[in-house]
């Protein structure tokens, strides 16, 4: 409604004004066109009756109306230095506040969700999430946001105290202190998935970056260990680094086996979800069984060991083929690639630092998404899938905004 309500505003002002697309927007056509024919086929699956879940494949139609209607409104309004400063300042913000209020309420002791009690996952950072591992995904895309706008930032002046004193104090230094925290925030909410995902994004961004600019190589190698070395290995091995890699050793399937058969399962539900899933994908990989319909088809396949509910697969590329069919998911897949690949050009930009930082912040952050979608389910979350959308604009806004600010 919100997302609808600001996209009437813009509708209107736009027709009174007679204004042109930004170029951001124009080149951008062939990823909205891929939206759009997501929403279209989603909608056929609800008046078609090709829907097993016709009340939630409504609901999604409305989401992803709403996500493809944010994606056209970042690239329309942001295009200039001045806003798409603005846009990222403020994931980076709210990134900062998840990360700080999810630690604060388990340090205290309190832990409280959004303004109330937790039911899941007491003692572990969550912010206003219900799953730590939708924080994490959360914070992966800020934490982008934010070492890109500080690649962004960055100049090529030799060492001096003037420049020594800006980081120190300037609007660098505020950057650096919110990537501390949400780092933090990540390591506290002892997502593994999570973790990797950041810790990959930025070596595989870093690689690419370094690459394209032999020049700057030492500078950016030098900014990019100290995100590494302070911030996740020293910083953060006070707020429990050493917990969560004890999870990760812990990370193996140890069945216990008596005469040929499994009786105890001891990492029972994602890899068995995976399984049954995989089950569903051969019934309905054509034409998909409807948007969020995951969660009314799954106990039709989903065998005696199963014993929780599940609402999602686990795994956003698997739950998308069941739901969407292979035709709207190849439409998703085009979506990203045509974004990730603006986004690799402004990367490689070796005139630009502004353009290549927040190039930097669209391949990371579509990268760190993108691994830790293979277990888990932050594209089904609307705050993470919003984000990740304007994450996505970014790649276009980096080659094609306009100077000023």
């Amino acid at each position: 409604m919100i997302i609808s309500a600001i996209g009437f505003v813009w509708a209107i002002r736009r027709c009174k004004q007679a204004a042109k697309n930004s170029t951001a927007l124009t080149k951008a056509k062939p990823a909205i066109i891929a939206l759009v024919t997501v929403q279209l086929l989603v909608a056929v699956q609800y008046f078609g009756g090709l829907s097993l879940a016709p009340s939630e494949t409504f609901n999604h139609l409305l989401l992803g109306s709403a996500y493809t209607l944010l994606f056209i409104l970042v690239l329309d309004l942001f295009t200039t230095r001045k806003s798409i400063n603005l846009l990222l300042g403020t994931v980076v913000i709210s990134g900062t506040f998840q990360a700080f209020y999810g630690s604060t309420m388990a340090l205290s002791g309190l832990d409280w969700s959004f303004f109330a009690t937790k039911e899941y996952m007491q003692g572990l950072a969550t912010g206003t999430f219900v799953n730590r591992n939708h924080l994490a995904g959360y914070l992966e895309i800020a934490a982008a946001c934010g070492i890109g706008l500080l690649l962004a930032l960055r100049d090529h002046r030799a060492l001096s105290l003037k420049s020594i004193i800006e980081w120190i104090s300037g609007p660098k230094a505020l950057i650096r202190i919110a990537l501390a925290i949400m780092v933090i925030g990540l390591v506290m909410t002892r997502s593994r998935m999570g973790n990797i995902a950041f810790v990959s994004s930025l070596l595989i961004t870093g690689a690419i970056l370094a690459v394209a600019t032999p020049k700057y190589r030492l500078r950016l190698a030098i900014i990019l260990a100290s995100l590494l070395i302070i911030d996740l290995f020293i910083v953060s091995q006070f707020f429990g680094l050493d917990e969560l890699q004890q999870r990760l050793v812990n990370t193996q399937i140890d069945d216990k086996v008596i005469s040929g058969e499994v009786t105890v399962k001891q990492n029972v539900n994602r890899d068995e979800v995976l399984d049954y899933s995989v089950i569903l994908l051969k019934q309905h990989a054509l034409l998909g069984s409807g948007a969020g319909s995951f969660e009314v088809i799954f106990p039709s396949v989903a065998g005696p060991d199963i014993t929780h509910h599940f609402e999602h697969a686990h795994n956003d590329y698997i739950q998308f083929v069941i739901e969407y069919g292979i035709a709207a998911s190849a439409a998703l897949i085009f979506f990203v690639l045509h974004t990730f690949y603006h986004g690799t050009k402004a990367l490689c930009l070796t005139n630009s630092t502004y353009r290549s930082g927040i190039g930097f912040a669209c391949v990371m952050g579509l990268t760190a998404i993108g691994i830790h979608s293979l277990a888990d389910f932050n594209l089904q979350i609307p705050a993470n899938a919003a984000t990740v959308l304007v994450i996505a604009s970014l790649g276009l806004l980096a080659r094609f905004h306009t100077r000023p600010g």
